[in-house]
């Protein structure tokens, strides 16, 4: 028996998000694990406070990098959207991307001031 197998044609948006997306959590699962492996080989020599070792700093830089995808996702979209001429989603995807900024940049400054 022959069966058919609809695969639908997949868009070069879709493509480059999915290569976003999987180059970037191989990317910053990599940088995690380098960290956590130079906290674990510190700690051998001396240090057991792993949370304020230096190198832990680079599993910090991984986990950024993981809360950075999805408005990296926004951006890619954005540069496509205005690429292909496409108002309507490119100023959809610049709105979203402004309100990311803009919850960053308050979210940082009302840290900021609690710190203080």
């Amino acid at each position: 028996m022959n069966t058919i197998i609809y695969q639908p044609k997949i868009s070069r948006l879709e493509q480059q998000l999915a290569g976003l997306l999987d180059y970037g959590s191989w990317m910053a699962s990599t940088v995690i694990g380098l960290g956590f492996v130079l906290a674990l080989i510190d700690s051998h020599f001396g240090t057991h406070d792993l949370a304020n070792m230096p190198n832990m700093n680079i599993a910090t830089a991984g986990i950024i990098l993981f809360i950075l995808l999805p408005t990296l996702r926004v951006l890619l979209m954005l540069v496509v959207y205005i690429r292909d001429r496409d108002h309507r989603l490119a100023i959809t995807a610049a709105v979203v991307l402004t309100l990311i900024l803009l919850g960053f940049f308050m979210g940082t400054h009302s840290a900021s001031r609690i710190a203080e």
